[in-house]
């Protein structure tokens, strides 16, 4: 069974919220490892957890999530990004499918930055993006919401996550594991 590692940074849980969807929407299709960015794993500003690289390696499909600060992914999420350089000059994770969710203050809260910042990370490293193909405002379950086909972007409405976000989030998920059983 193929192997989709959710690799994220959340610091008010509202991201870890998405990770658990996209996870819960694999699940059955794949095995899904939650690879939570945590503070510790950051000395002297530097990403020092190897065993959650080790994750990545082994797995056919990543999805990426950090909330969005100031225009793009968190310090933590970067430090994890920089930290993959090695991985990148071998090209270790080429062809991994790769997929990315975020979540902002605001409806358009420069969310679309994080998600391009994420595909270009996994084009670095030679993976196969796989954006949302839910046509934002037209589906009936109200997915995509914010209608960013790069991924999931989000915000919270009255300190919540809607349903919807959810649901995409669950949905996902469920993309990057299907695409995963026909990479490998």
């Amino acid at each position: 069974m193929p192997l989709l590692a959710v690799v994220y940074f959340s610091i008010s849980g509202t991201t870890e919220k998405l990770a658990h969807a996209v996870a819960h929407g694999a699940d059955g299709l794949t095995e899904v490892a939650l690879c939570r960015i945590a503070g510790d794993d950051i000395v002297s500003g530097r990403f020092q957890n190897g065993r959650l690289l080790e994750t990545i390696d082994r797995a056919d499909a990543v999805a990426f999530g950090s909330p969005t600060y100031m225009g793009g992914p968190s310090a933590q999420f970067k430090a994890f990004a920089d930290a993959s350089s090695d991985r990148w000059s071998e090209q270790r994770w080429a062809d991994k499918i790769a997929g990315g969710f975020t979540t902002g203050a605001c409806p358009s809260g420069d969310q679309l930055h994080t998600l391009t910042y994420f595909s270009i990370l996994a084009a670095q490293h030679g993976m196969l993006w796989c954006g949302l193909d839910v046509p934002g405002g037209e589906d009936p379950g109200g997915r995509n919401r914010l209608g960013s086909q790069l991924g999931l972007a989000t915000h919270l409405i009255d300190d919540a996550l809607p349903q919807s976000d959810l649901s995409t989030a669950e949905y996902l998920g469920q993309r990057l594991a299907k695409m995963a059983g026909r990479n490998g």
